[in-house]
């Protein structure tokens, strides 16, 4: 509320043109307290002696007439009728001043962080404290004004300060506030507060005098000079100026003051033509609002925005005219966010929480259109407003994303074919288009009237003979609308404060819904044999009620719970409360709406079982990520609310009834024996149901839950549509699944469903394998499956108890399914799998393990078998965690090395090594393997694989099997020039080290291979230099000693080398000379450096590389300077 420190302008003018001048002369306007004049001060009176009937008559005249009425209508009005008509003025209860001042949205009482703030911070709070320890001082009422000073008491960091307050009221209204606390906010501070319960609670300690203007014509001509005088006098330095302009206006006869009869007075009360509602500070919403919209979602706008949205409730409860104004100001500041057409330009959606805001404005819309007691002209304004909202271009569609191809509000259509209009003309729907249609509805039918205002209302002349009968079988009300349409009814009326008509109407609606649940499971079952024999489903509802816009079931489900939580607070607690005596006062009628209930049931069974029927209901999938997600998201806050619910053996029976109707239900139910393709599917509910029913009925239990876990929309054949509704029910999708952007969310409440099962089934091998059967038949996610078998395997192996080996196997199963899966796709998690599935098999025992192995190229590559698989089942910890004796030890290893000589036929590129490596103590086996390596090694296996394998064999005391495969790898290898960081470098340095060691026929066998392979000079002359180091074959096979004579590098094989290894130089020169550049001629003459000493260890090397550096500086004398400094180090 931004405080002001001027008084608004007089609202109308004030003369007594019925009263004498000199009837009056003289008299004085005494003052007297609020409980004067010797009557009774009504709320405030402590006595119990009956109320005056002037009391009786001003109090309502004061509630009802505006006063300047009061003095239209009457020529003359006794004084104590005046004071009395001024004292009822002013409200009585404090529930709206609290209403007005009950949270601070910013400032210094806001929490930034959005938590919730101190309740003794709060202004309406703290006024009550200041009032109590005494801080209200000078109060006096003048007409229709009172005034006083609240002092705020000095704090550490603040001093002590008095603000004059100033409240205009009207008809026990607060019109206008005004306070020196210069405080900004929506609402009234604590100074307010405070003055305003000081004049409520203590009524006989104010001062009243009638409006100034009454004082003022009670004096005669000296009077009212020496009045004004001393007032001016008193406040010149304000006044005098406006005082003397004043005077010069009164003078001049044709001056606009003289043109109007009477004067202003503030505190004479309202006009007629004034609005009577309670002040609310537009500016200052419009500000809040515009502010907490920036702020984006950060700092607990969007808690702030919520609590707003609250407070228009609240209004809209207390059937205050200000809570329509107030979300209009909201509207406008939500319709001028400048994110709106950001969004638009650049096709992105607003995020989740902004878009439940823009949701909560359209269903307050709702609610303030549908007020049962709206006048026409009013309603007709705010739809002017609303299709002017509706027309803008960046208004937010309803489904988030697109048009919702949803029927019209007024069009009941529960059970017809309707509204299968072309979807290229429907208009697309805003958050504003259901307010807009719900202008046409009106509340004048007779059969609705009587049910929202009559509790006895029945008709025991009842024939159950059609579709829409008024009455059920036992004569109670009905009442057929669009049930999402009906029950905005039932929340327009809550919202207005009816709750009364609001809870009659819900009976009313859940009355006809039991009967339709009824009807259909009769239709269903005389039908059932023709309906299943086809495999045809429909679906009967187009529109979903839970996770619907108007939230139907929820409002139901609200209406119910919160009177059975009235009467449970009122029946239990010493109501001292403001809000608790208004509960007890909206409820004192409401046990006679009891009557259409059961017997023995209550308000909570109903609402319970209103929630079941909701949840059950087979509804289309909509269209759209924001529809999709608010399924989702209603569906799990409605479950949540059940939870907090105990159940007893009433609310058992009611879950076993709805449990077997929804079983039974065909194609009104998402548990039916045949459901729609694209219906929203019931694990979450199931789970729920399935928990529920558990301890009390295992056996339907596990039927919901085992029903549930279907999910055809992923089948690639599903059931066929009824081709009677071409548009609704059987959809036109090009690709195999449809758009269902909530799919991985759903798929993972399916698993969570399965899990649930799992557990609760441990021990019982019969329902085990029925779980499993559904889990098989319905779940297509592999990450899915694979984390219920990690579950199962838990659950089975719990510390405290022994392995359940029937979960154990059923773990496995789910493994091995799993194996199979993704055996050909892509999976990150796939090592992760097989090495959990060997884990699981080895705590099912050796046969488990023996069987993967046996059926390895079904679920395993040949790499995964060898390297995980079999490698796992040959370990140590293996054989110890499985007790195994000796013979059971060789089976499990002869299976593992069939494993790994298969793997290794079918991949030797990645399985030979293993193969070689899990062969190792079978002599046979292990040569089988080897001649595989041999056998591949001419045609698929890389230099790298045969040099590794190569390496193995050395290591493994096989150094001529390990030369013959490093000459292997030798033919696939080839090193260019300048190819000097190599990683093969290594292997070829290892090879020729291995055949030097060897002997010189190796030697010489392996060097013109070497040669053939490797063209880098750098590798040629390492190895050269290393060969001349030592005599070839020094530890020679047999133990042979050799001679000890090192090669001459005049003979074969390392003359060739040394040639080899020369010519490399001469053509990685000149290759390096045709691409150099100036920074590379340093690293250039340190390669000539090494090129010299390689051709110095030939004969005639120094010949050979005089004459290479002279065709150097022939050949390259256009690069001077770098011939220059090889001229420097070589000549």
């Amino acid at each position: 509320m931004a405080e002001r420190v001027q008084q608004p302008p007089a609202k109308r003018l004030c003369c007594r043109p019925g009263y004498s001048t000199t009837c009056r002369q003289g008299q004085r306007a005494g003052g007297t307290v609020c409980g004067g004049s010797g009557s009774s001060q009504g709320g405030s009176s402590k006595t119990h002696s009956p109320e005056s009937l002037l009391d009786i008559a001003a109090r309502k005249v004061a509630e009802k007439w505006p006063f300047q009425r009061v003095e239209e209508r009457f020529e003359r009005i006794p004084e104590p009728v005046q004071r009395r008509i001024v004292y009822w003025s002013f409200p009585r209860s404090e529930r709206e001043i609290c209403m007005y001042s009950s949270f601070n949205t910013g400032g210094e009482e806001s929490a930034s962080s959005g938590e919730n703030v101190d309740e003794t911070r709060l202004p309406f709070r703290r006024g009550i404290a200041l009032l109590e320890s005494g801080c209200v001082d000078n109060v006096l009422q003048v007409g229709f004004h009172l005034s006083g000073t609240v002092t705020e008491p000095a704090t550490a960091s603040e001093p002590e300060m008095v603000c004059s307050v100033a409240i205009s009221f009207d008809r026990c209204k607060i019109t206008s506030v005004t306070c020196g606390c210069g405080n900004k906010d929506i609402f009234y501070c604590a100074h307010v507060v405070a003055l305003s319960l000081y004049r409520v609670r203590q009524p006989e300690q104010v001062k009243l005098h009638l409006p100034i203007s009454e004082t003022l014509f009670q004096m005669n001509r000296d009077q009212l000079q020496k009045f004004v005088q001393y007032l001016i006098t008193v406040h010149h330095t304000e006044v005098l100026p406006t005082a003397q302009k004043l005077a010069d206006e009164i003078l001049s006869q044709n001056s606009e003051i003289n043109q109007v009869h009477g004067a202003p007075d503030p505190t004479a009360g309202a006009s007629v033509d004034d609005e009577n509602c309670w002040h609310l500070d537009e500016e200052q919403v419009q500000e809040q609002v515009k502010l907490f919209l920036s702020q984006g979602g950060y700092h607990g706008s969007g808690k702030q925005l919520n609590l707003l949205f609250s407070k228009v409730r609240e209004m809209l409860k207390m059937r205050d005219s200000n809570g329509a104004r107030m979300l209009t100001l909201i509207t406008e500041q939500f319709m001028a966010d400048p994110r709106l057409a950001l969004w638009r330009q650049q096709g992105t959606t607003m995020t989740d929480k902004y878009r439940q805001l823009w949701d909560e404005l359209g269903a307050l819309w709702m609610c303030i259109v549908l007020n049962p007691h709206c006048k026409p002209e009013q309603k007709a304004a705010w739809l002017r407003q609303l299709k002017k909202w509706n027309s803008v271009d960046v208004c937010p569609l309803e489904d988030g994303n697109h048009g919702n191809e949803l029927p019209n509000l007024t069009n009941s259509l529960p059970q017809g074919a309707h509204g299968n209009q072309d979807l290229g003309t429907r208009p697309h729907r805003t958050v504003f288009t259901r307010a807009i249609e719900a202008c046409d509805l009106h509340w004048q039918d007779s059969h609705l009237q009587h049910i929202i205002n009559d509790d006895l209302y029945t008709n025991y002349c009842y024939h159950d003979n059609t579709e829409n009968s008024l009455f059920d079988s036992r004569s109670w009300p009905l009442w057929h609308e669009h049930v999402p349409t009906a029950c905005a009814r039932v929340d327009a009326l809550r919202s207005h404060g009816y709750p009364r008509e609001a809870l009659r109407l819900a009976i009313a609606i859940i009355n006809t819904l039991r009967r339709q649940q009824q009807k259909q499971l009769e239709l269903f079952r005389n039908h059932k044999k023709d309906l299943l024999h086809k495999g045809v489903t429909s679906i009967t509802n187009l529109e979903g009620w839970v996770g619907h816009p108007l939230d139907p079931i929820g409002t139901l489900f609200s209406t119910l719970m919160e009177t059975d939580n009235n009467f449970s607070i009122c029946s239990v607690t010493d109501c001292t409360d403001i809000l608790c005596h208004t509960v007890s006062a909206e409820l004192h009628l409401f046990p006679s709406t009891r009557r259409f209930l059961e017997e023995g049931e209550s308000y909570l069974a109903l609402a319970v079982e209103t929630a079941l029927m909701g949840l059950g209901q087979q509804r289309i999938m909509p269209d759209g990520l924001y529809a999709q997600e608010k399924v989702c998201r209603n569906e799990e806050h409605l479950i949540a609310k059940l939870q907090e619910v105990d159940l007893d053996d009433t609310l058992v029976k009611i879950f076993r009834k709805q449990a077997v109707f929804l079983l039974e239900g065909g194609p009104y139910s998402g548990l039916g024996e045949l459901i729609y393709r694209e219906s929203v599917p019931m694990h979450t509910f199931a789970k729920y149901l399935f928990t529920c029913l558990l301890p009390h009925d295992a056996e339907l239990a596990y039927k919901i839950a085992l029903r549930a876990m279907r999910l055809p929309v992923l089948e690639s054949t599903a059931p066929s549509g009824d081709m009677s509704r071409p548009h609704h029910i059987v959809s036109v999708v090009p690709n195999r699944y449809p758009r269902w952007f909530t799919l991985s969310h759903i798929e993972s409440q399916q698993c969570e469903l399965a899990s649930t099962m799992l557990t609760a089934a441990k021990g019982d091998a019969r329902r085990l394998e029925t779980v499993l059967e559904s889990i098989q038949k319905n779940i297509h996610s592999s990450s899915h499956i694979f984390k219920l078998a990690q579950d199962a395997f838990k659950i089975a192996t719990l510390m405290d108890s022994l392995p359940d080996i029937t979960l154990l196997k059923v773990s496995l199963e789910l493994g091995l399914q799993v194996m199979r899966m993704t055996l050909s796709t892509l999976n990150w998690r796939r090592r992760e799998m097989v090495r959990w599935l060997v884990t699981c098999a080895t705590e099912v025992g050796v046969y488990a393990l023996d069987s993967i192995m046996q059926s390895w190229f079904t679920l395993f590559t040949p790499t995964e078998a060898t390297s995980i698989v079999a490698t796992t089942v040959m370990s140590n910890s293996t054989i110890v965690r499985l007790h195994l004796d000796c013979h059971q030890q060789e089976n499990l290893a002869s299976s593992a090395r069939t494993l790994a000589l298969q793997c290794a036929m079918k991949d030797p590129q990645n399985c030979a090594l293993s193969a070689l490596t899990l062969c190792e103590k079978d002599h046979i086996a292990f040569e089988t393997a080897y001649q595989i390596v041999l056998d591949a090694a001419t045609t698929g296996m890389s230099y790298t694989q045969l040099f590794t394998i190569a390496r193995y064999m050395e290591h493994r005391g096989y150094p001529m099997r390990a030369y013959k495969l490093a000459t292997l790898a030798m033919v696939h290898l080839n090193l260019s020039y300048n190819q000097d960081t190599h990683p093969a470098i290594n292997d070829v340095l290892w090879a020729c080290a291995l055949s030097h060691s060897l002997g010189k026929n190796e030697l010489a066998a392996i060097i013109p291979l070497v040669v053939k392979s490797v063209k880098c000079a750098t590798v040629l002359s390492d190895i050269l230099r290393r060969c001349t180091l030592t005599t070839p074959g020094m530890v020679a096979l047999h133990s042979r000693r050799n001679s000890g004579k090192l090669m001459s590098l005049d003979k074969a094989p390392l003359r060739q080398l040394l040639d080899a290894t020369i010519g490399a130089y001469i053509n990685t020169t000149h290759s390096r000379l045709t691409h150099i550049s100036p920074r590379h001629y340093s690293e250039f003459i340190e390669f000539l450096s090494k090129a010299r000493e390689t051709f110095l260890m030939a004969h005639d090397g120094h010949i050979q590389f005089t004459q290479f550096i002279d065709n150097l500086k022939q050949i390259y004398k256009g690069k001077k300077k770098l011939m220059m400094l090889v001229r420097e180090r070589f000549g």
